[in-house]
């Protein structure tokens, strides 16, 4: 077991910028969590680059962490044996208000959406194993008052463009900024990656209905939330994806969305692999 922790700590220091990693607790913890994943997870590490990722954005073990959107628990399957015994996660699913905005939100569907925060902490606990942050969960626009003030980190991965199409119906996005900066610690950080729009796309195209939204956008709103632009890193970028009018971000791995009955669209799509991204780091000011 040990063995493993470090071969995979040597994987991680020989990647494309990993100079920022040190041989230290936090690499050896972050190198066992990454070495723990399954091999289907493992395959995605190339694209998605979460070691590099996660110590860009400053998470170390023992951290309180809000991950939002969490899903099926891609992240937080390593999240939570990252952060161990004396760290905690929250996920954080849409305001429910939200959810009418989608066509396949049915009133059912969106009443069973209604148990989430009860129904994912419980399966996510079982991702842990013996060394597993504590979990829990939440919804935008009901944060808990013993909540506030408490974290060290919010996560938005591929989390925003939603936000941002539905803004002017209710304001999701900058409610979500706002509830980040409500739960945040003063010093406190965010991390974001997301699908981004090349900066001469219209503004209509890159509005988050396609999956993608622009560089500019994205600090501009968090700047109007109150929080300071940190720095941003370069390791999820793709130059291979130079998404025009038409396109949107499933048309690539691993949705594929438009291509499951076409092999050469499909052989183009997987050449270009999955969406450039912009990784960017806010904090909240701590005076």
């Amino acid at each position: 077991m040990l063995k493993s922790i470090y071969v995979g700590l040597a994987l991680i220091l020989a990647t494309p910028g990993a100079h920022a990693l040190q041989a230290d607790a936090t690499s050896v913890a972050l190198a066992a969590a990454l070495e723990a994943q399954d091999a289907e997870s493992k395959a995605r590490f190339a694209a998605r680059h979460p070691g590099e990722t996660l110590r860009f954005f400053g998470v170390r073990p023992g951290m309180k962490v809000v991950e939002v959107l969490p899903g099926g628990g891609w992240y937080s399957k390593i999240l939570l044996p990252f952060l161990g015994q004396n760290g905690a996660l929250m996920g954080v699913d849409y305001n429910l208000a939200m959810w009418p905005n989608f066509s396949f939100a049915t009133e059912e569907w969106i009443e069973k959406r209604k148990s989430w925060s009860t129904t994912w902490p419980q399966d996510a606990k079982q991702w842990g194993g013996d060394n597993s942050a504590s979990v829990s969960a939440m919804t935008f626009g009901a944060v808990p008052q013993d909540s506030a003030g408490t974290f060290d980190a919010v996560l938005f991965i591929r989390a925003l463009h939603n936000l941002a199409r539905y803004e002017s119906k209710g304001g999701f996005l900058t409610g979500a900024f706002r509830d980040a900066y409500t739960m945040l610690k003063p010093g406190g950080v965010v991390g974001i990656v997301q699908h981004e729009a090349r900066a001469d796309r219209s503004d209509a195209w890159a509005d988050g209905s396609n999956g993608y939204l622009k560089k500019s956008f994205v600090i501009e709103k968090m700047k109007q939330a109150g929080f300071e632009f940190v720095d941003e890193f370069a390791i999820n970028e793709n130059p291979m994806d130079q998404a025009k009018e038409g396109d949107v971000v499933w048309r690539l791995p691993p949705s594929l969305g438009d291509s499951q009955d076409d092999d050469q669209r499909k052989a183009d799509m997987l050449a270009i692999g999955e969406s450039n991204r912009m990784t960017l780091l806010f904090r909240k000011p701590s005076g």
